[in-house]
């Protein structure tokens, strides 16, 4: 089995409007709907005001498997200590998507 990750890392001399770009097209480019519609509305909302370690941190969450990362932001699982915050802040704005309002 390969260690390789599933996303090439992203380069470091990335600008960051193409970083914004490239995450924002991740984010509603996902393996279920749900997280399509979860993460798209949060990259739309958040992207532009986030420092480049939250992009970083931002960019390695889309690297989670899309039902982990569902799990997360439902509540049903608790996300890894390192996502906590992060996955909070989706989960606020994903109110009626993966639970009634």
């Amino acid at each position: 089995m390969s260690t390789l990750p599933i996303e090439p890392a992203a380069p470091e001399d990335e600008p960051r409007d193409t970083r914004e770009r490239r995450l924002r097209m991740r984010s509603m480019r996902r393996g279920i709907k749900e997280m399509d519609l979860i993460l798209q509305d949060f990259a739309t909302r958040r992207l532009k005001a986030m420092s480049d370690a939250d992009l970083a941190l931002y960019d390695r969450l889309l690297s989670e498997n899309d039902h982990d990362i569902y799990a997360w932001v439902a509540g049903a699982q608790p996300a890894p200590e390192r996502y906590d915050a992060l996955v909070e802040e989706i989960a606020q704005g994903a109110r009626g998507v993966t639970r009634p309002r």
